[in-house]
């Protein structure tokens, strides 16, 4: 009996830490998710928690450009993250948050609250909770995953592509003259929130010197995850 548990034991695939980062547009959600789903992995929106936590400023009447009263409210909302990753979700307060953090409003603001080094603190305690929690391993997406939140990750990777490659999958709805204008603003959007990002005083935008570098710019998405999936099953064959 206890040669078969051993056996049985022993092909139980090890559990693993994956660390997604990149900017935004390379494919980072849509590839995490999936690398999750088909390994068996808890998944992590960090961009979310993000975004949460800037949607609670707004509906509070926090002023966003004023960092010290970000900084004084950072550890007022109750942030909880689904890391399911068919159906991952996101509540502050207890009330779902899902939609109203994808909202314009919230894209143009974020960078300005996440760059308040208590925010970061305090979502990055929270965000290394919910790995150390996952049972059998978790994907870990975000911008500071590998450099920071997660320095000793098993896998770290980062995803990069062109802006114009980028651009063209955020504005992938739009059709004809609006498709080109939308084309042109989503790409000086990007590069505008690349440099805010990159350039913060408090865990930057960067790749981590042992990440594996992937750029997507000419690749469909099925490949990137391909590409990711196999980057996974050879560090846990090699553990």
């Amino acid at each position: 009996m206890s040669v078969t548990v051993e056996t049985a034991a022993r092909k139980t695939p090890a559990a693993v830490i994956v660390a997604i980062d990149g900017p935004s547009g390379t494919g980072k959600s849509s590839t995490s998710k999936a690398v999750a789903a088909k390994l068996g992995l808890s998944y992590l929106d960090t961009g979310a928690q993000y975004r949460a936590i800037t949607w609670w400023m707004i509906s509070n009447g926090v002023d966003v450009q004023d960092a010290a009263a970000v900084a004084n409210a950072s550890a007022k909302p109750d942030i909880v993250s689904g890391t399911d990753p068919a159906a991952p979700t996101i509540t502050v307060d207890g009330a779902d948050a899902s939609g109203p953090i994808r909202t314009q409003e919230v894209t143009a603001k974020v960078s300005a609250v996440s760059a308040v080094a208590e925010v970061r603190t305090r979502i990055t305690e929270l965000q290394r909770e919910i790995a150390a929690a996952a049972e059998g391993g978790i994907v870990v997406e975000g911008r500071d995953i590998g450099t920071t939140v997660l320095p000793d990750a098993d896998l770290k990777v980062f995803l990069t592509a062109s802006p114009e490659a980028r651009a063209a999958r955020r504005s992938g709805e739009l059709k004809g003259s609006q498709a080109a204008a939308g084309l042109a603003a989503t790409r000086d959007a990007l590069v505008k929130r690349d440099a805010a990002d990159s350039s913060r005083k408090t865990s930057p935008l960067a790749k981590a010197d042992d990440a594996v570098e992937v750029d997507t710019t000419e690749l469909t998405l099925q490949q990137v995850i391909e590409c990711v999936v196999t980057l996974v099953e050879e560090k846990r064959a090699a553990r």
